[in-house]
């Protein structure tokens, strides 16, 4: 090895790192990693590489650490697979130790040993090394056949001779494949609405939506609509700052919920005296009606508002529920005692949050805006100067468990509207891909995330120089070492309120992009992730939770990362204005897949009526300051595309036949137009469809406009009418009836 040049030991860790040395864009255009990327890249992921010696020692750390430890950190099986086995690395001084012992067991979630077993004397060999003198050597066992689904902690001990050393792992016993409703296999396709929450106007929030308007549109839309399922923006844990922190797809924490969307009049303290009496004042009161009355969401505004009456409801929830004196408060009623259960069911990953919490609100009032700025003894939570802070400022933390505690109620409180409603599926969750590495889940997870590298896409159609969403990639290899940890528990709070979640960038799974951060897009490459490990844990959280699984598999996706997917019991995520054949010609409904979700649009493309009357292009041109000649012709392009979809709409006889041949030189889309490509996709064989909110009303802009944070609006827009007028505006009912003709129902799952 330390004759091979610095280059060559670079790409050999590169390779072993999982770090592509090429990949090609969705063009087909070839792009070859540089060695200056796999050097940032191989440091992100905390490897040494600034010297020859450095790589020889990284290579030969790499190369040796599975015999150098007992067993593998994780080993994940499928229920009712192929017999699995595991190998131990035993360190022997001869080969006349091979009589030791090899004692292990197994227990169950419940801490109970369900497995037990002595493996020698006279164990078998499958390898040998030598390793700094002393001999290892490789033996296999079986698991035992028919375990439960579930996780197993091991436990492995080496006994006799000179050899005494005693390890743990993990082993999770997975599914072939995700959560799939009987009704769907029966030939139900069924169908729901989607909004982004905060969009919500209504008569009583404050100036945002909030879980009162949802449960309000969860039981219009199921018990009069017929809706099975209502989409839903990633509800995630924000700081509710702009412009910058405002985003559902870069939270705080993929771990918490979002406390701006909290239903104050919901709370049982808001009937305390002194909420009601700053209720009543009329400063207070002129502020809710400016935020109600706002064209755009007003976060910090909503936010501060509301931190004003949540303050005070938190002072009479404990002056009502618990005596005693800080820290060591004692509940005394019935709900002190169930938020008490709460906090200890959430255990460290509630303590963590609710103390960076604190700590950002006390080091922002300092000035200090970034943990990695913070002062040295509170950038890592598990120190001691933390852990005093938490004692210190119990209360403080206190504060934030009691805000999680009422998210969590409501959310709770939704889940059974919606069942009440008889929605099949429910509530759709979003789970964004990463988070703020300023933010609770940077902080908390910092030995588990590259803080020195971004996500992001390579080239493609719509951004021709590649994207970089600004947030840190997971490492694959500390994912691993750690048994998965942290994508079990953002699995399992993502899936706890609801019957679907849909995974945003579903193909990191796989394999995701890697920017070295301070360099553009263009200079990254992929880098691979355990895929089939994930998949399996994937699958057996969402059978656990009874929820169908979606992936959001839009931008360069290898026909393979499909193929497992489908395999894995996914639902692919299909976009009408993206399904469209060599041609440019609109998809035909029947060449849809069935294990799909199919949508008009996104959040991040035009609606129906900004794509009609090309609102995105005229936003493109001037965002790119592109010439009138060129706006023109994307203009033309345009129109064409608008004809091959009438030409569609046509062939499947949705549009009236009194449908004027020049239905594409119509300058606003009517209603007709509206049902006509709803029904379209109602036609396809796909198992789920959702018709947009904005789509139905009209909307004409769009909800994100990728590429800018101040620009535009981005994740502000309201709603042009409130809730009280959409659940009486007949085109929903209309459109509901017309879904219903079109697809089969099933009236549970």
């Amino acid at each position: 090895m330390n004759n091979q040049s610095e280059t060559e030991l670079l790409r050999q860790l590169a390779d072993r790192a999982g770090i592509a040395s090429e990949y090609y864009d969705i063009t087909g255009t070839l792009h070859v990693t540089s060695d200056d990327t796999r050097r940032v890249i191989l440091r992100a992921m905390g490897l040494r590489t600034d010297t020859q010696d450095d790589l020889v020692a990284e290579l030969t750390q790499w190369d040796d650490r599975s015999w150098l430890r007992i067993c593998e950190p994780v080993y994940v099986v499928r229920a009712n697979g192929a017999p699995a086995s595991w190998s131990a690395s035993i360190p022997c001084e001869t080969a006349g130790e091979l009589s030791l012992l090899v004692q292990w067991s197994l227990r169950n979630e419940d801490g109970a040993v369900c497995y037990e077993r002595i493996e020698g004397p006279g164990l078998g060999v499958q390898e040998e090394r030598f390793l700094a003198g002393r001999r290892y050597v490789r033996s296999a066992f079986m698991f035992p056949p028919n375990l439960s689904l579930g996780y197993y902690q091991g436990t492995v001990r080496v006994q006799g001779g000179a050899v005494e050393c005693e390890t743990a792992f993990l082993l999770i016993v997975a599914p072939a494949r995700c959560y799939m409703p009987d009704c769907f296999l029966q030939g139900a396709r069924l169908w729901g609405l989607s909004l982004q929450l905060y969009s919500l106007r209504s008569e009583c929030n404050w100036g945002a939506g909030d879980f009162r308007d949802l449960v309000n549109i969860v039981e219009w839309a199921g018990s009069r609509l017929g809706a099975a399922i209502i989409g839903l923006n990633p509800l995630h844990a924000l700081k509710n700052t702009m412009p910058y922190h405002i985003s559902p797809y870069s939270p705080n924490s993929r771990l918490f919920l979002n406390e701006f969307y909290i239903d104050m009049a919901s709370i049982p303290e808001f009937a305390a005296p002194k909420v009601q009496q700053q209720l009543a004042d009329s400063v207070f009161q002129s502020c809710l009606d400016e935020l109600r009355k706002s064209e755009f969401v007003d976060y910090d505004g909503v936010m501060r508002a509301k931190r004003v009456i949540l303050e005070l409801c938190y002072e009479a929830f404990l002056e009502n529920n618990f005596v005693g004196e800080e820290p060591d408060l004692q509940s005394v009623t019935e709900r002190g005692r169930a938020f008490e259960t709460y906090v200890e069911q959430e255990g460290d990953s509630l303590r963590w949050y609710a103390v960076f919490q604190a700590l950002d609100e006390d080091q922002r009032g300092a000035g200090v805006m970034q943990w990695t700025e913070w002062p040295a003894e509170f950038r890592h939570p598990c120190s001691d100067a933390v852990w005093e802070y938490e004692h210190r400022q119990k209360r403080r933390v206190r504060f934030f468990w009691y805000l999680q505690w009422l998210a969590a109620l409501q959310m709770d409180g939704l889940v059974k509207k919606s069942q009440e409603a008889g929605m099949v599926v429910g509530l759709y969750h979003d789970l964004a891909l990463g988070s703020d590495r300023n933010g609770a889940d940077g902080w908390r997870f910092q030995d588990l995330l590259a803080l020195t590298a971004n996500c992001g896409a390579p080239p493609d159609a719509f951004a021709p120089d590649g994207q970089d969403w600004g947030f840190p990639p997971v490492n694959p290899h500390r994912l691993y070492e750690t048994g998965y940890a942290f994508f079990i528990e953002v699995l399992r709070r993502n899936l706890r309120y609801g019957g679907a979640l849909r995974i945003d960038h579903v193909m990191a799974l796989f394999r995701l992009f890697w920017i070295p951060q301070g360099l553009p897009a263009s200079a990254g490459t992929y880098v691979q992730y355990p895929w089939e490990d994930l998949l399996a844990i994937l699958a057996l959280e969402s059978v656990r939770a009874g929820a169908i699984v979606i992936g959001e598999d839009l931008g360069t996706v290898p026909d393979w990362i499909r193929e497992r997917l489908e395999q894995a019991g996914v639902l692919s995520y299909r976009v009408f204005f993206f399904e469209r054949t060599a041609t440019g010609d609109w998809k035909a409904p029947g060449a849809y897949p069935t294990q799909a979700l199919a949508v008009v649009s996104t959040h991040d493309l035009p609606t129906l009526v900004g794509y009609w009357e090309g609102a995105d292009i005229e936003l493109r041109a001037r965002l790119s300051a592109a010439s009138e000649q060129v706006r023109r012709r994307w203009l033309d392009e345009r129109h064409r595309d608008k004809e091959r979809m009438v030409a569609a709409l046509q062939s499947q006889g949705l549009l009236p036949s009194r449908t004027s041949d020049d239905l594409c030189g119509t300058p606003t889309v009517t209603g007709e137009l509206v049902e006509a490509v709803h029904g379209y996709l109602a036609r396809t064989p796909a198992w789920l469809m959702l018709a947009a909110i904005e789509d139905i009303l009209g909307v004409r802009e769009q909800v994100n406009l990728p590429g800018t944070v101040d620009w535009y609006p981005n994740w502000r827009r309201k709603l042009p009418v409130t809730v009280e007028e959409l659940i009486r505006d007949s085109r929903f009912e209309r459109l509901a009836d017309h879904l219903r003709r079109l697809r089969l129902t099933r009236s549970s799952v």
